[in-house]
């Protein structure tokens, strides 16, 4: 099966800026060029932490030297696959601190969403680079949070990465940048699409069989409204990482809806949402999301639409990306792109470790779009139209109901 017809999840199977940093490999760092692999500790070692951790592998450049996750067992299985010494093997919520009281020099971050701020945060005040899976947050000071870490690293020469496949895709970037070079003309309407089967089966069979233990709700957090950030912020913000990479500003207003009348699961998310993005001007961004069985319907997958005066961008996450009309690009397909993406984020972030610069130009855009979901998300809760400046002024913070769990 290609990308676009199933769920993301089950793929998990310049000179003049360095000049002004003082940046220091590796090998210095340690004293030994043998041993000049930047070292890094993986906080969250479920289904994706496992999986990237082999691209780090892979890459070269990397050794793993420290595992958390909550769950020992997954620690373990993380440390064993990978020979990390025992003694640097860390389980329950604050494991992650133990872990930053290593030696290493960074530290990826693949814990579910809501924990992101936390430990990224914890990361940059340690000293330490990081490694941040999407999405950065699930609720405003979350997101604010993730831009003062950000503006942290920079500040002490730290590399502070999101890992957004997307924005790593070599047609995606000449597209964009044609698109914000004039080829489609002027603007005229949007459209933004997730459209997929049943995600996280595997944490509806877990939370069915026990939905009011605490440590089953952390284990099937994709299914947790909180702790994931609902689809919209969860998965969903790939579409919409790509309608703000478009637009290259927020949108002024959203309203819409949403359900969960698709499936069935003892979880909390939605399985559909249907968005407008209000852009002013006349431009407005048609958003929806559907996450249940589409019984063979197509188009599916993650994809966009921009209509212009003069052409039409079309993009699709693992398909063809391309621009129509008066100043056509043939553009191409990236059918890997869940993994090359990722290996490109990687190949970065250890550039900018040893050789810089660390201008950490992830953080921003990331931050963005992550609270474009949650205008989004608002508005179809509440029934609302809701506007960017209220999002912003957001102070809301979600309870991730942690009682119950081991500290």
């Amino acid at each position: 099966m290609s990308i676009p017809q199933t769920n993301r999840r089950q793929f998990l199977g310049g000179a003049a800026a360095a000049a002004t940093l003082t940046i220091l490999k590796p090998s210095l760092v340690r004293g030994s060029e043998a041993n000049s692999k930047v070292a890094y500790g993986l906080v969250g070692c479920g289904g994706r932490g496992c999986w990237i951790a082999e691209l780090f592998k892979q890459h070269g450049g990397y050794q793993l030297v420290a595992t958390h996750d909550y769950f020992a067992e997954k620690a373990n299985q993380a440390g064993d696959k990978h020979q990390v010494p025992a003694e640097n093997r860390f389980d329950k919520l604050s494991g992650y601190k133990k872990l930053l009281e290593t030696k290493l020099d960074a530290i990826v971050i693949e814990s579910p969403p809501f924990f992101h701020p936390e430990q990224a945060a914890a990361g940059v005040d340690a000293g330490k680079h990081v490694f941040v899976a999407k999405p950065i947050a699930v609720d405003v000071p979350g997101c604010q949070s993730i831009g003062e870490s950000g503006r942290q690293a920079s500040q002490r020469k730290l590399a502070f990465l999101i890992d957004f496949q997307t924005r790593a895709d070599p047609f995606y970037q000449e597209a964009l940048k044609r698109v914000h070079a004039g080829a489609l003309g002027r603007f005229v309407f949007g459209e933004s699409t997730y459209h997929a089967g049943i995600p996280w089966p595997a944490h509806a069979i877990l939370l069915a069989k026990a939905p009011d233990n605490p440590e089953t709700r952390l284990a099937a957090w994709g299914l947790d409204r909180v702790l994931s950030g609902d689809i919209i912020t969860e998965q969903n913000i790939h579409t919409l990482d790509v309608m703000n990479w478009i637009m290259q500003k927020p949108p002024r207003r959203a309203w819409g809806t949403c359900g969960k009348s698709g499936r069935e699961d003892p979880g909390t998310c939605n399985d559909h949402f249907v968005l407008t993005y209000d852009y002013g001007d006349g431009v407005a961004v048609a958003f929806s999301s559907r996450q249940f069985d589409g019984h063979g319907t197509q188009p599916e997958g993650i994809r966009n639409r921009m209509f212009g005066a003069d052409g039409v961008l079309e993009t699709q996450y693992g398909g063809n990306v391309m621009i129509r009309g008066k100043n056509v690009y043939r553009g191409g397909k990236s059918p890997n792109i869940y993994r090359d993406g990722a290996a490109a984020n990687i190949a970065r972030f250890h550039q900018q470790i040893t050789e810089g610069p660390l201008e950490n130009a992830t953080v921003e855009p990331s931050v963005q779009s992550t609270l474009i979901t949650i205008m989004g998300r608002t508005a179809a809760y509440t029934g609302n139209v809701v506007t960017w400046d209220q999002t912003l002024a957001s102070t809301e913070k979600l309870d991730g109901r942690l009682e119950g769990l081991k500290a």
